[in-house]
């Protein structure tokens, strides 16, 4: 069942997929409100397909604070970089550089808001990434970072990459730190379960706190909900 339900999401999706970015390519011309609606849209019909298709319910507990904030999220699948657009409403998304260079997807995610990371650049990447965390700052948007760097199985809990705590002190905001357990459902493969995926949000983290405390507090909290 969870072979054919996958293959229903995959027929659906990656089609639909298509059709959004086309109207959002069209949206760009009209500003950047228009093309925020077309994104928080897609997200909306990307969560009413995995709970319709595959059967998946999300359980979240705590609420996104509104405002500015970074938002540390940990990162087990393709799950949480959609929902996490619901949840804290149209955030501007730290992602890695070869996303914003797909064609047409990428003009869109640029459009949209993002912060291209290329992750072999070093010290390069990383000053790019501050200058444009602090021009998403200025629109008033929370700022999303997997700090982690990329997906990671399930049980896996790898210290945070040296951009988390770049951008956490350069932008001065507090932290929310989301923990989540999609990769139980939601793995590598192209097969995907059914049943609860569960978003923790933790206790909001005040900026401006020591590096060594500030990674020690996030990476507690993003792994809350491991085993």
């Amino acid at each position: 069942m969870s072979l054919l339900r996958s293959l229903l999401y995959a027929a659906i999706f990656y089609p639909g997929t298509v059709l959004w970015v086309l109207t959002g390519l069209v949206a760009t011309l009209l500003g950047r409100k228009p093309t925020l609606a077309v994104v928080l849209s897609w997200a909306d019909f990307h969560h009413w397909l995995t709970k319709t298709v595959l059967g998946i319910r999300l359980h979240v507990e705590g609420t996104i604070p509104s405002g500015p904030h970074l938002i540390a999220v940990k990162h087990q699948s393709m799950f949480e970089t959609l929902e996490m657009v619901r949840l804290s409403h149209l955030p501007v998304i730290v992602m890695k550089k070869e996303l914003s260079d797909i064609p047409l997807f990428g003009f869109m995610t640029r459009r949209y808001g993002v912060i291209p990371i290329e992750r072999t650049a070093g010290a390069k990447a990383l000053r790019a990434m501050v200058a444009a965390g602090k021009a998403a700052v200025a629109t008033g948007r929370p700022v999303i970072i997997f700090p982690e760097g990329t997906r990671v199985r399930v049980g896996s809990t790898p210290p945070l990459k040296s951009g988390f705590a770049a951008l956490y002190r350069a932008l001065g905001l507090p932290v929310v730190p989301v923990a989540v357990d999609s990769g139980r459902l939601w793995g590598r493969g192209f097969v995907h379960g059914s049943g609860t995926i569960t978003f923790r949000i933790g206790t909001t983290l005040p900026a401006h706190l020591p590096r060594h405390d500030i990674e020690a507090q996030v990476h507690a909290a993003i792994n809350a909900l491991e085993c």
